[in-house]
């Protein structure tokens, strides 16, 4: 989820945790609890940072490493301990448990988004990405400011945020139910279908897809139920030559592909040079592709240029990059 979405549920956490009787509305206990839900919630997404390295270390470590069990783990571990220093005279157990819930409470919604994490690592380093909620869900962040206020106004902060979570199961049981419609309603659709990727939107009732069959990739998008494929591209796999693997060992090009899980690539011969492309097809707007890969080679295979990354236009590519012309 977004930064604003987990600040609100460690706030909405906090004020849950007030139904636990070690607890009560006003202790040390409350205020140590408070700042650990807070802490928690976002502490896993430290890894953002990495934005300030390059977007390849984000991308192939983004929602990765601090995302999974031994991190859980070690932040629940960290900020209890930390807190504790301040609050010596409450409830040591107490405060673990609940600052604990709340970074599991955060990697265990982004598992829900179209992004994903790698929750199970060490055991596995697949990304889970359940592609039900977008990672800003409008619903979700509004109905926790709504408890908030109630809070404000007087309202019990932990029977208010009990009604909120109970809502929001429903919810993601209902966004559930919609999704496997779509799931169905491809398979009914086309044939040979091996994956579907689905994004959902920060619309209720658009999604974006990315189908894969034997023989190609179909990028479509439903919208209040109806299914519209948008464009089409025959499955060619990645040809092994030495361009390819030329460009493969280039660090922006490698973090695309342990990302991505689906995409079209394209080589171009220039007089002087080489380029090599990849297309992540999940994303598209207004009828560009903005996820992509990108990398220069010489006439001796050597990397002159690369990216990875958003970019919503080809001269803005060439222009923040400083890429050879075609």
């Amino acid at each position: 989820m977004d930064t604003g979405t987990h600040i609100v549920m460690g706030i909405a956490l906090g004020g849950l945790a007030t139904l636990d009787p070690a607890i009560g509305i006003n202790s040390p206990t409350t205020q140590a609890v408070m700042i650990g839900t807070i802490v928690g919630s976002q502490a896993p997404d430290l890894d953002t940072i990495l934005k300030l390295r390059n977007n390849a270390k984000y991308i192939r470590n983004h929602r990765g490493l601090t995302h999974s069990i031994p991190a859980v783990i070690l932040w629940s571990i960290l900020i209890t301990g930390v807190i504790y220093v301040f609050f010596p005279e409450c409830s040591l157990l107490h405060l673990a448990l609940w600052t604990t819930l709340a970074v599991v409470l955060h990697v265990f919604v982004d598992i829900f988004n179209a992004y994903g994490t790698q929750a199970l690592r060490p055991f596995t380093k697949k990304w889970i990405a359940l592609g039900i909620i977008n990672t800003f869900d409008p619903f979700i962040f509004f109905i926790h400011i709504l408890g908030i206020l109630v809070w404000a106004v007087g309202g019990h902060q932990g029977y208010t945020f009990f009604s909120v979570y109970v809502v929001l199961i429903g919810y993601y049981i209902l966004r559930f139910i919609m999704q496997q419609r779509i799931f169905k309603d491809v398979r009914e659709k086309f044939e040979d279908v091996e994956r579907i990727i689905i994004s959902p939107t920060i619309r209720f009732r658009q999604w974006h897809l990315a189908i894969m069959t034997k023989d190609q990739f179909f990028v479509a998008r439903v919208v209040d139920s109806e299914l519209v494929v948008l464009d089409q591209f025959e499955r060619v796999p990645v040809p092994q030559t030495k361009i390819i693997r030329a460009a493969e060992e280039d660090e922006n090009i490698s973090a695309f592909l342990s990302f991505s899980p689906v995409y079209r690539w394209e080589v171009d011969e220039y007089t002087d040079h080489y380029e090599v492309k990849f297309i992540d097809l999940r994303y598209r707007s207004k009828g560009y592709y903005p996820f992509v890969a990108i990398v220069q080679l010489d006439q001796d295979l050597k990397i002159v240029s690369s990216y990875t990354g958003w970019i919503f236009s080809e001269e803005k590519l060439r222009k923040k990059l400083h890429l050879l012309p075609e």
